[in-house]
């Protein structure tokens, strides 16, 4: 393999189909008239923006940030970043101007692309960190980006790259409070296109419906990279819309979701059999699948959700099989409450809190290795060897178990993680700015089960002696300060938390407490 060819852009124009007038993504604009996109227009605008981020002669690994909406053309501006060499950096649209104000003074990036709605008070956050360049790019494909794109030649010849430069960096929460960002290289996630791309039975008239969220790993990394490492067309949803994603099911084989998009489908009397004929698979991560919405999928569609188990930092670790798989003796079946087999080339091992290995089918910590496990943590170098055991296994963080033939499960989170609606949230943060609120003495956020996102947050607060804190004022000024889906959907004001004689928070006594508030 030449250099020029690690570069993960490189693989994927290649995988691109002959007949480059063919539609490679059908999207539809704000204003719900349709838009058909070649694998042409896809090689030719996204040259047109490697060319611009060229011109601007950044240094080396030049990070771009990048906060917008999803859209067609913020796919083709990741797809620009991996073309010019640079480190595509991509943020929650719902994070707020604190956490902004954090990953761009931590991340340093050289240029920072907004929606022109936030241009004001996200480009003064840049400006003051010592960003050169800051663009703006709207869902309708508008803003200073493609006006400077558009004066710039569609041919680019792709920076070469080694397997292991930086492609992206993932900000993940940190369980104390902050943000850390997962370094991506573009041999971690080449590696991992190419084994999914086997492993899940991509076929050549595959066809993608695209609705998730593209600044996290699964819509952006598994989904994408799946799509174009195919030649496959995307029917590109740039909201979520359950009646739609079961009508676009007629022209689309593979779909990709986290647990609430089913259970929204799930509610939708279109949904049946004949309506999901034409499917060949359906795939849910991003959290844990519940065994009646497993069981309820199937009775409805005749289909059976391959669940999978992935994380920021090592893209997809496990998979349900997609077939029967001779390895396994041939036996294989998606299993509901499991997340299947480590995939090939990866390895996973279940430790005990002293790092020893356990016996088949105990509990333990979760540790992985393979060419899809990142390289370390932005800026952390402290903290990156401490994620890493003495032999060099990632510690996931996760909590489970694997059975005799291989099947993994995940029973739990080490840290307190809570995952509502596939979104990582994280308590430790959102009770840094709860504590910080006037009155406030202490508090605590547990998860709690919710029908709809599978979890969601809720917070428990002691005020300060004499002081009143009311629970609805704590929840509207965190909406202020934090993204919609870190914000605990109650808050109750309490004199004393359940603690145990080291005088810890005993949180699973309030989980335990408040399990049935949301049944």
């Amino acid at each position: 393999m030449n250099s020029a060819s690690q570069n993960l852009f490189t693989a994927l124009r290649a995988a691109f189909p002959a007949d480059l007038d063919q539609i490679a993504v059908e999207a539809t604009s704000p204003a719900g008239e349709p838009l058909l996109y070649t694998w042409r227009d896809l090689d030719c605008a996204s040259a047109r923006i490697a060319n611009l981020l060229a011109s601007l002669q950044l240094p080396e690994g030049s990070r771009i940030a990048v906060q917008v909406e999803k859209s067609v053309e913020a796919m083709l501006l990741y797809l620009a970043t991996l073309r010019a060499g640079y480190v595509f950096l991509p943020l929650n649209t719902a994070y707020q101007s604190a956490e902004i104000e954090y990953f761009i003074g931590n991340a340093e990036p050289a240029v920072v692309v907004c929606t022109p709605g936030n241009f004001g008070w996200v480009s003064k956050i840049a400006f003051t960190a010592g960003t050169q360049h800051v663009f703006t790019l709207g869902d309708d494909r508008s803003g200073s980006l493609l006006q400077r794109a558009a004066h710039f030649g569609d041919a680019h010849e792709a920076a070469p790259r080694r397997a292991d430069d930086l492609a992206a960096i993932l900000y993940t929460s940190g369980t104390t409070g902050r943000s850390k960002g997962a370094m991506l290289t573009h041999g971690n996630l080449l590696s991992n296109a190419l084994v999914l791309k086997d492993y899940w039975g991509w076929q050549p008239n595959d066809v993608l419906i695209h609705a998730l969220p593209i600044f996290h790993v699964h819509g952006l990394f598994v989904a994408i990279h799946g799509a174009l490492i195919n030649g496959s067309k995307m029917i590109w949803m740039a909201k979520f819309d359950p009646q739609a994603a079961i009508a676009a099911m007629q022209r689309a084989t593979v779909f990709m979701g986290v647990p609430t998009l089913y259970v929204r489908m799930l509610a939708e009397p279109t949904l049946t059999r004949e309506v999901a004929r034409n499917m060949r698979l359906f795939i849910s991560g991003s959290a844990p699948l519940l065994i009646e919405t497993f069981k309820e999928w199937q009775q409805r569609t005749g289909h059976t959700i391959l669940e999978r188990y992935g994380m920021s930092e090592t893209i997809m670790l496990t998979s349900n099989p997609y077939a029967a798989d001779a390895r396994h003796g041939g036996q294989d079946e998606r299993r509901g409450a499991t997340v299947g087999f480590a995939l090939p080339g990866v390895g996973l091992r279940v430790v005990g809190d002293d790092g020893q290995l356990l016996p088949t089918g105990e509990i333990g910590n979760i540790q992985v290795r393979g060419p899809n496990v990142f390289k370390g943590y932005w800026r952390m170098p402290e903290k990156t060897a401490e994620e890493f055991s003495q032999d060099g296994w990632f510690k996931t963080g996760d909590v489970g178990k694997v059975d005799e033939r291989g099947y993994v499960s995940i029973v739990g989170r080490s840290k307190d993680l809570i995952i509502s609606g596939g979104y990582n949230v994280y308590p430790a943060e959102i009770e840094g700015y709860i504590n910080d609120m006037p009155g406030v003495a202490e508090s605590a956020v547990v998860g709690v089960p919710h029908p709809d996102f599978g979890e969601v947050g809720v917070a428990v607060v002691i005020p300060k002696p004499g002081a009143r804190v009311d629970g609805d004022a704590v929840i509207a000024q965190l909406k202020s300060q934090l993204a919609n889906f870190k914000i605990p959907k109650r808050c109750f004001v309490t004199t004393e938390l359940p603690r145990n004689t080291m005088g810890k928070v005993q949180k699973n006594l309030l989980r335990d407490q408040h399990k049935g508030l949301f049944a």
